[in-house]
């Protein structure tokens, strides 16, 4: 049900006439790819996770790692595919890392893409994906933290850090609450950092400093760096579109600490929290524009957020949270009796064909108890078929949020059914 009620929120993503045909769920991978496709994009670290071995053929192959590499192969091996190209995908991946609390060796991510756009249009419609789904699942507690690849390049490029360290010291960065202040400290000047360059970043991230890191002081603090300028650009139109879309002030934030441990990142980065229970991140996605050309000539920018399942559910079983979708079915077609159930079926097949969710109940029960199935799942109408509708040729529908029922001509239902639901 939760794994369901996190698609249908992704779903809302082609929410707009012609919209449908450029939104696929895809299944871009197989289990296994070619180890040479992943390696040298994950970063050091990343590297590490990767299960990689020879194969009976002698090929060099891995298990996937994520989503989003996978899917910019596919987008690369079929240029025709309309742009900008929104997808939804749930599939199992691997990493070989320490299993603990809402951490798997094996684990299921729900991703949200959007490929062939540049425009912070795009990241503003994945944090309203992410923020949507979560209200969905009845979450009130959590924070899409956010910042920008742009802004962490500039303020590395302003203290003079050579760019092939750039991707190590953002990794290290990332891992500030993990380690904290000087634990962070310690594996920048492991790395050869010079003592003066790591206090000049620790600087930005020491909370007892007194100093308010914002847009305006990363301006004046850095006023040569384009990259930085171009960071804070993206990210107060993308805040700006954010409100125009009435996602709640309160369940997003700046966060400089954000890096995205990933080195194919390259824009807007964004990472959500809970404020209980302490378990880690529970989305985490960012742009990617470099990633797709690396499979083709033709770069395509691109954005997109991943959603760890296991640790959704993990978090709603501890707080308690059940999700508000009920089910996917619209119409629950009732048993009246033994001798009315072809003439049931038969109502079931015309619905179904006519492109509504109907399900059957498939018990012989009072309809008391029918009844009282389609409430506990908030489906919203059934259909009862009697001896006398079959004889009268109608259908007995009951609307379950009022509590009231009409009879219907059968060649009338399905047109009946459709603007009772819409």
């Amino acid at each position: 049900m939760k794994a369901a009620s996190v698609l249908g929120v992704a779903r809302t993503m082609a929410s707009k006439p012609g919209e449908a045909e450029r939104t696929r769920r895809t299944s871009s991978s197989s289990v296994l790819e070619y180890a040479s496709l992943l390696e040298g994009k994950y970063g050091e670290e990343g590297e590490k996770l990767i299960y990689k071995f020879t194969d009976r053929g002698g090929r060099e192959v891995a298990l996937r790692y994520d989503l989003t590499i996978p899917l910019s192969r596919v987008v690369a091996m079929y240029p025709e595919l309309p742009k900008p190209f929104k997808c939804y995908q749930i599939s199992p991946v691997w990493r070989a890392d320490k299993p603990q609390r809402g951490r798997f060796r094996e684990f299921w991510q729900c991703d949200a893409d959007i490929v062939g756009s540049d425009s912070v249009l795009a990241d503003a419609e994945i944090i309203a994906v992410i923020y949507h789904i979560l209200k969905a699942l009845t979450f009130t507690g959590f924070t899409i933290h956010i910042n920008n690849r742009k802004i962490l390049n500039g303020i590395a490029q302003g203290l003079g850090i050579a760019e092939d360290a750039v991707p190590a010291v953002l990794r290290i960065i990332d891992k500030l609450e993990q380690k904290g202040i000087e634990g962070v400290k310690e594996e920048m000047l492991e790395k050869g950092l010079a003592q003066t360059t790591v206090n000049a970043i620790l600087e930005l991230y020491d909370n007892t400093n007194g100093i308010n890191i914002d847009f305006d002081y990363l301006k004046e603090r850095f006023p040569n760096s384009p990259s930085l300028a171009r960071g804070i650009k993206e990210l107060e139109d993308m805040f700006s579109c954010l409100a125009s879309l009435n996602i709640d002030k309160g369940n997003y934030c700046f966060d400089l600490s954000l890096a995205r441990g990933l080195d194919y990142y390259t824009g807007p980065i964004f990472e959500t929290t809970v404020d209980e229970p302490r378990i880690g991140s529970i989305s985490g996605g960012g742009r990617y524009d470099n990633l797709i050309g690396m499979f083709n000539t033709a770069p395509l920018p691109a954005t997109g957020s991943s959603f760890g399942l296991e640790r959704i559910i993990t978090v709603m079983e501890e707080l308690n949270l059940s999700a508000s979708g009920g089910s996917a079915s619209e119409v629950l077609v009732a048993i009246f009796s033994p001798e009315t159930e072809h003439e049931s079926l038969s109502l079931l097949s015309l619905l179904r064909s006519a492109g509504i969710k109907a399900e059957m109940y498939l018990k012989q029960d009072k309809m008391k108890k029918q009844l009282a199935y389609a409430a506990g799942r908030k489906i919203p109408l059934v259909a009862i078929l009697g001896p006398d509708e079959i004889r009268q040729d109608t259908v007995v529908l009951r609307d379950m949020s009022r509590g009231e029922q009409k009879t219907v001509s059968r060649r009338e239902i399905v047109t009946v059914i459709q603007r009772e639901l819409h």
